[in-house]
């Protein structure tokens, strides 16, 4: 089984540390490849980034589709979801975004949870996703830490105390789990989950695991009304700059 894991931000060092993430929960059959774009936003942090990052997800997913061989599933690897639903039209195989998987498992994991995320600006966003996900009862709160993105980069990054201190505050006002609301948390799951005393969830991890069960249950995105394949068929690469595509590199 074959996994596609797109970081739809620039950030080579987050994406190389994301994919650290996935492999570390993909089974032994699992192959997961990472890919980022060349060309885009180098955070996603606003709604013109997440403009940037959704045709950069276009773009990889369609030019992964018309390759050799294909991924049996994709995996979108931002909280925002960013072309999640373009992607869902372009391919017949599971297309999962880490948000929509984290607050999934989140849910069956106790009966509230929290997010926990970067910058305030990202809340309405993520409020957006609580709504759309049908997670209104379940989520209790929805926190930024205010560190951005691009401080998440390195491995065992120096801000898990505060995002610790976030995590632990919206335990105590009434969250059975913790959600992290950023790929570039990935790393930090476990330490969390000992350090705040409830389950944390890495929406890297829940989406790979998500995204391969599908496949071994012979799931895939249905080919019904809005997932339909798009009336006019999307050519790769017809857009300036040239397509992320064109110049990538996995992460295997």
């Amino acid at each position: 089984m074959r996994i596609l894991l797109i970081n739809p931000n620039t950030s080579r060092a987050m994406t190389a540390k994301i994919a650290d993430a996935a492999r570390g929960v993909a089974g032994p059959d699992v192959v997961v490849d990472a890919v980022c774009p060349a060309v885009g936003a180098s955070a996603i942090e606003s709604h013109v980034d997440e403009v940037a990052a959704a045709a950069a997800v276009v773009e990889l997913v369609a030019a992964d589709r018309d390759g050799p061989a294909p991924a049996d599933a994709y995996v979108i690897a931002c909280f925002g979801d960013p072309g999640l639903d373009a992607a869902r039209e372009l391919v017949d195989a599971p297309v999962v975004g880490i948000a929509e998987a984290a607050m999934h498992l989140a849910a069956v994991s106790g009966r509230h949870f929290g997010v926990v995320t970067t910058l305030s600006r990202t809340l309405g966003r993520a409020r957006d996703l609580v709504g759309r996900y049908g997670m209104d009862r379940a989520c209790v709160s929805l926190a930024a830490t205010g560190i951005p993105v691009l401080d998440l980069e390195d491995t065992g990054s120096a801000a898990v105390a505060t995002i610790e201190r976030f995590a632990a505050g919206a335990a105590s006002g009434g969250a059975d789990v913790i959600v992290l609301g950023c790929a570039g948390m990935a790393d930090l799951c476990a330490e969390l989950t000992a350090r705040v005393g409830v389950p944390v969830v890495d929406g890297v991890a829940a989406a790979v695991g998500m995204a391969s069960g599908m496949v071994r249950m012979g799931l895939g995105t249905s080919k019904r009304d809005e997932y339909a394949r798009p009336p006019r068929a999307f050519v790769s690469g017809g857009a300036t700059p040239p397509p992320p595509s064109a110049d990538v590199e996995v992460f295997a």
